[in-house]
């Protein structure tokens, strides 16, 4: 499934697990309501729930009702393993093979510079 055609409450799911893995919202930080959130992105309040709902069955956020959602303890090394993994199984495979289709070495990727053709 290609970016343009993830359904967006993955894209927002994405969007909000890599928040927590940067440290936007460290564990024990409050992540915004779903009408913030929804506002904020221009989505449908439903749409956020339904994303804030993976992380709900996940136990990497606890419902204090009344107050809000709270980042889980433990749940930016769980994203983050769990990225890591996505990474290297889907996109990894396609990126390696254009690296090799284009005939790239280690050395210009660490350099970060183009051959000379």
């Amino acid at each position: 499934m290609t970016a343009s055609t993830r359904p967006v409450y993955l894209k927002l799911r994405d969007m909000i697990a890599a928040a927590i893995i940067d440290g936007t919202y460290p564990e024990g930080s409050m992540l915004p309501s779903v009408r913030a959130l929804a506002a904020e992105q221009g989505a449908n309040p439903l749409t956020v729930a339904k994303a804030y709902q993976q992380f709900q069955l996940d136990g990497l956020v606890e419902v204090q009702r009344g107050v809000g959602m709270m980042v889980a303890p433990g749940a930016r090394a769980w994203l983050l393993d769990a990225e890591k993994k996505r990474f290297l199984q889907n996109e990894w495979p396609e990126v390696l093979a254009r690296i090799a289709r284009l005939g790239l070495r280690v050395n210009d990727l660490l350099d970060n510079t183009v051959p000379s053709a």
